[in-house]
């Protein structure tokens, strides 16, 4: 275990490198002027555009570019952006509630995913069975920030019951059930449907009717034998979502005024600061890339017929 966990690691390094290369690269070869809007309406000194030229080394090549602003990521330093703003500042406060996001809304679409799939699938054909794949289309089908702003108009505006905007940094775990619900919302439709398919799947296979039997409980043998080995599809789906919900938790944080990342990279992109986007993007592939070794090392825990040597 201890060597194929080390020979990922050392897999993910190429990765990490040609991945983050290439949001560098794209972010910082935009067209257009960097500088435009910085000093007001008139156009920036030529001594100012020097100095930030200077400052973030945009004479140099992009390969020394990118070499040198990986350097300072690997000591900690995410740079600074052209108002003077520590940007590792700005993602310690931001990064905290996109987290707490991205957790509530795992966990929901895990939970009722889950039960729904599991339910669905032992059951077979039926009202609920119907019931559980119209609901999931309905979802699949609205956009996400359709079912932010019904829900903010319907519980907060309407009924008074949470909060209409998460502003409080950090936001607390009770107002963010709603927007996490939200966010998860696609995906915990795709994972009951996953579910389903691979229960109704798994619950034919000759080791379940082994354990049938062989006089085991009904509880044993879902629990045990068919969940265990029905998960492993979607706890490779949970795994890789968790980097997904953080990257586009943009549109939820901006419906219910979640100071995230989500908004840091918005503010980024409109104010043309590079070296924001390029260090919220790359903390993001590192979290990307480590949801999925663990993925793939939890799948010797649901089957043990998997070996890593």
């Amino acid at each position: 275990m201890g060597r194929y966990v080390l020979r990922r690691l050392l897999q993910l390094i190429p990765v990490f490198i040609g991945t983050t290369f290439l949001i560098y690269w794209l972010v910082w070869s935009l067209p257009g002027d960097a500088f435009a809007g910085k000093c007001g309406d008139r156009p920036c000194p030529d001594a100012y555009v020097q100095a930030m030229m200077d400052k973030f080394n945009l004479g140099d090549p992009l390969v020394v570019q990118y070499g040198k602003y990986m350097l300072n990521v690997l000591q900690g330093n995410f740079g600074e952006t052209f108002r003077g703003l520590d940007v590792g500042e700005l993602i310690g406060d931001a990064y905290p509630n996109t987290i707490r996001l991205a957790l509530v809304a795992l966990a929901i679409e895990a939970v009722i995913g889950l039960a729904a799939g599991v339910l669905t699938g032992l059951r077979g054909r039926g009202f609920l069975d119907n019931l559980v794949l119209v609901s999931t289309l309905f979802l699949i089908s609205l956009p996400v920030f359709v079912t932010g702003f019904v829900l903010q108009i319907t519980l907060g505006f309407e009924l008074k019951w949470i909060k209409t905007t998460v502003s409080a940094s950090p936001a607390p775990w009770e107002h963010l059930i709603v927007p996490g619900f939200v966010l998860g919302s696609l995906s915990m439709a795709y994972v009951t449907r996953l579910t389903r398919t691979s229960i109704a799947e798994n619950k034919r296979a000759d080791y379940v009717r082994t354990a049938t039997a062989k006089g085991l409980r009904q509880r044993r043998v879902v629990g045990v034998h068919l969940l265990r080995n029905s998960a492993i599809p979607v706890v490779t789906f949970l795994g890789t979502d968790l980097g997904a919900l953080m990257g586009g938790a943009i549109v939820t944080e901006g419906i219910f005024d979640i100071k995230g990342i989500g908004s840091l990279v918005y503010d980024g992109i409109i104010g043309k600061e590079g070296v924001t986007v390029t260090g919220v993007v790359t903390l993001l592939v590192m979290v990307y890339l480590l949801s999925n070794l663990l993925v793939d090392l939890l799948y010797a825990v649901l089957d043990p017929r998997i070996r890593y040597d």
